[in-house]
């Protein structure tokens, strides 16, 4: 018999006091890779993600999927049962994640010292639209405001339109993304200094403060240095990227559409050979990257010439014989058709429920990073609201079953576990 797969972050557990995307994500990260995360909502709504891109029923598939292997207890933070509920866990957790607006938990008497007196090494991640501190933290904001002030929007689109939006939650994903890592990085140094006979860290070095607005300013490359030393300013540039030619979408005969990276000077070479314009691989003025980026709207129009009179099997084909990086652009349904991602356990299939039926053989995203010669599982589908309210009482803070009981009549009710 196989022995049971160790996970990396078994017996570190987390208590989510987050909504919408920012710190469920983090949560999602840690409790991929084992962390108990206990996630606490608000009696009878619980998080407001839960009905966000609702198409049928009154759970949607977004929750499920991003409070995947969480446990979920319910409580009112702005009540004394709530407030109570969460001081009596935090000796039995190492993480706390929140998001709410800065100066929500301190309001609610949930501050950091607060928390801090009732466990002394535990992390407390905060996510917030501007940081915890300077002169516009106490601002509310979502993830497109911060694509906006962190230089993300200003490049996305074409140059002649006005900047567009992705087409996800990317400020939450990528400020989620730095939390888990904040989180990692706290417990790392935690076990480090007792390893060392260290006191433990302070609680300002236990404070992970994550802004939305920063974490996309950090995925902005050399934009502000650029500016500075050159003063350069990037403008959109639709399916290009600035000063890398060529790399863009091309159309092709069957209406779909390919991505092709063919920016590498050698890479080039046997591009323009593919596309039967050797005439372009030779010329002087094309020679490195810089010179092609001049020329880009001559090299793109040669590009197309040749995709749209093939179709994207054709062209993949041929750029994959010619060793030239190309990609078709995937809808929904070739993701979920696609052979590499079944491969590596990047869908998973589940039955999930959507509140008043159950839909069957779902394609769920799989686990990143994969760790080891195999993909991990998804253990669970998001919870549906306080269903382990009764266990966490139970096992965690060890209440009588009366006791467990009068509490799930007073903050459920209809929708009790």
């Amino acid at each position: 018999m196989t022995a049971p797969r160790t996970q990396p972050l078994e017996g570190v557990r987390m208590l989510e006091l987050g909504n919408f995307i920012a710190a469920p994500t983090a949560g999602r990260l840690l409790a991929d890779f084992g962390a108990d995360v206990i996630k606490i909502e608000r009696p009878h709504t619980g998080d407001e993600l839960r009905t966000w891109r609702l198409h049928r029923g009154t759970t949607s598939l977004l929750y499920r999927t991003i409070n995947r292997n969480k446990r979920s207890v319910v409580a009112d933070l702005r009540s004394d049962a709530g407030r109570q509920l969460v001081l009596d866990l935090l000796p039995e957790v190492d993480v706390v994640l929140e998001n709410f607006r800065p100066g929500t938990l301190e309001r609610w008497g949930l501050s950091p010292e607060v928390m801090d007196a009732a466990n002394p090494r535990l992390v407390v991640v905060r996510i917030s639209a501007f940081g915890q501190t300077g002169p516009q933290s106490s601002q509310p904001g979502f993830g497109a405001i911060a694509e906006a002030v962190g230089g993300l929007r200003e490049l996305t689109g074409d140059p002649d339109r006005a900047p567009v939006r992705m087409g996800i939650s990317i400020a939450d994903s990528i400020a989620g993304l730095y939390s888990a890592f904040g989180a990692v990085l706290s417990l790392y140094d935690l076990v480090a200094r007792e390893r060392r006979g260290d006191a433990p860290a302070p609680l300002a070095d236990r404070t992970v403060d994550v802004a939305l607005s920063e974490s996309v300013l950090s995925m902005m490359e050399s934009l502000v240095p650029d500016h500075e030393a050159f003063g350069v300013n990037r403008t959109r540039t639709g399916g290009r990227i600035e000063g890398i030619a060529p790399t863009n979408a091309y159309l092709c005969e069957d209406g779909r559409s390919v991505v092709i990276a063919g920016n590498g000077d050698g890479i080039y070479t046997r591009f323009m050979g593919v596309i039967g314009r050797p005439d372009l691989a030779t010329r002087r003025d094309l020679g490195d990257n810089r010179l092609r980026w001049a020329h880009r709207d001559e090299l793109d129009d040669a590009i197309t010439a040749w995709t749209s009179s093939h179709t994207v099997d054709q062209v993949l084909a041929a750029l994959d014989a010619a060793g030239v990086p190309a990609g078709a652009i995937y809808t929904a349904a070739d993701i979920a058709a696609d052979e590499q991602y079944a491969a590596r356990g990047m869908i998973q299939r589940r039955d999930v429920s959507i509140g008043d039926e159950t839909l069957h053989d779902i394609g769920f995203p799989g686990i990143v990073p994969q760790i080891g010669n195999a993909p991990r599982d998804i253990r669970r589908l998001g919870p549906d609201l306080g269903e382990d309210t009764r266990e966490v009482l139970s096992e965690l803070l060890h209440r009588p079953a009366d006791e467990i009981e009068a509490y799930l009549d007073e903050t459920q009710g209809a929708v009790r576990a």
